[in-house]
């Protein structure tokens, strides 16, 4: 597996990082439990996701403390080559309305590696203003797409 360049941005003090080392997956994982998306999803699942992903970490102020909390998070699952899904992004609340989630989005669409590429997706119950911004709309032609779907994977014993 090539090795890839690690990415990051700054601004007002803020932090973006794809550095797999900087991520607080305890953060990540206590948020995506509680999300309409992924309720009750267990830590070794955010864990091995995270680890087969392109995963982009939004950082505390420098001046938040000794290291920077993690804020927020998007992570994108893809070849690099043709397609990619947009999935578990957010921005924990204390930190909204300050153009954080937008700024995100930003850098996730001008990685280097997700240049070029013909495909990019992402399914959202209610941030359609957000994506739309960033040329996302509706299926042209929603027959062409399925799903296989199994919402209660997280919390039925196996």
């Amino acid at each position: 597996m090539p090795e890839h360049a690690i990415y990051s941005a700054t601004r007002g003090g803020f932090l973006i990082s794809t550095d797999p080392a900087l991520l607080d997956v305890a953060e990540v994982h206590s948020f995506l439990t509680t999300c309409y998306w992924s309720p009750g999803i267990p830590r070794h699942i955010v864990e091995r996701a995270i680890s087969h992903s392109l995963c982009f970490g939004l950082y505390g102020a420098a001046g938040d403390g000794p290291t920077r909390p993690q804020i927020g998070f998007a992570r994108v699952v893809t070849d690099r080559a043709s397609f990619a899904y947009l999935c578990d992004v957010f921005v924990l609340e204390p930190f909204r309305g300050q153009g954080l989630g937008h700024w995100l989005m930003e850098s996730v669409f001008a990685h280097p590696d997700l240049q070029g590429l013909r495909r990019f997706m992402l399914m959202t119950w209610d941030a359609h203003g957000l994506y739309e911004r960033f040329g996302f709309s509706g299926l042209a032609d929603p027959t062409r797409c399925m799903a296989r779907w199994n919402p209660s994977v997280y919390t039925t014993p196996r």
